[in-house]
């Protein structure tokens, strides 16, 4: 890596959390200095930096243990990397059933984030490879998460967009009062569907997954061709919900 680019604070920081980590409970400011060779004034500034952030707690002799927020930093990558299994296990299951593609992805602000693609053998490809992303109010994928906010977060969310918003193809949701109408229609269907919002000659349905505390973590959908969804759109929707039901926790 070119030095240039390096962040030499970050760099201390790692090589505490990993000093704190070897023994738990058993540092103070001092020893992690002397270990470190980082003077005092410079310890005293990351530990009550990482103290603030949760990435570290000091205990009553004055000592340190690595923080809270780095466990749920560490649950939710564990949770990632076994919701990404999961997926490519049932929908593996779902693929051969519908033969079509399964798509897994995440919110992120105002975009989907695609994460993981079971694709099927079918004529065309899809375009949805794992980090690509696109506007969240004109996918399937998106909208059915979104359904999980308030009017009040779509608002606060949608708040500095100048309408029209903007459109992948001509049927792309514009305004953001549509795109409350179509979320409430959403909320009480528990699936949505994206009739070339996307992309022209294809439709999609998504349902989303929820952890243990009912929340929408991400979702999953199913795209295909006009000519399959004519004839597979209510299979479709049955198969992603309940694929989206296995991986809910």
């Amino acid at each position: 890596m070119d030095d240039k680019y390096r962040v030499p604070a970050i760099e201390r920081a790692h090589l505490i959390l990993k000093e704190i980590s070897l023994h738990p409970g058993e540092l103070k400011l001092i020893d992690l200095s002397r270990t470190l060779a980082i003077n005092k004034s410079s310890m005293y500034s990351l530990l009550l930096t990482m103290e603030n952030l949760g990435w570290i707690e000091k205990e009553t002799g004055e000592t340190y243990r690595l923080g809270r927020e780095l466990s749920r930093f560490g649950h939710a990558s564990m949770q990632q990397r076994d919701l990404n299994e999961s997926f490519h296990k049932e929908a593996s299951l779902s693929k051969l059933r519908l033969g079509e593609s399964f798509q897994l992805a995440k919110l992120d602000g105002k975009e989907v984030l695609y994460i993981a693609k079971e694709e099927a053998l079918t004529p065309v490809r899809l375009a949805s490879e794992p980090g690509m992303r696109l506007p969240a109010h004109a996918t399937a994928l998106g909208k059915v998460m979104l359904a999980d906010l308030s009017d009040e977060e779509i608002d606060l969310l949608y708040r500095s967009d100048q309408e029209p918003f903007p459109h992948l193809t001509v049927h792309s949701i514009t305004s953001l009062q549509a795109l409350k109408l179509s979320l409430e229609q959403i909320r009480q269907q528990g699936y949505a569907l994206d009739l070339e919002e996307a992309v022209l000659g294809f439709s999609c349905a998504a349902a989303p997954i929820h952890n243990a505390q009912g929340q929408v973590i991400a979702a999953v959908s199913c795209s295909m061709m006009l000519p399959q969804w004519e004839q597979k759109k209510q299979s479709c929707i049955e198969e992603v919900c309940k694929l989206a039901h296995k991986l809910s926790e």
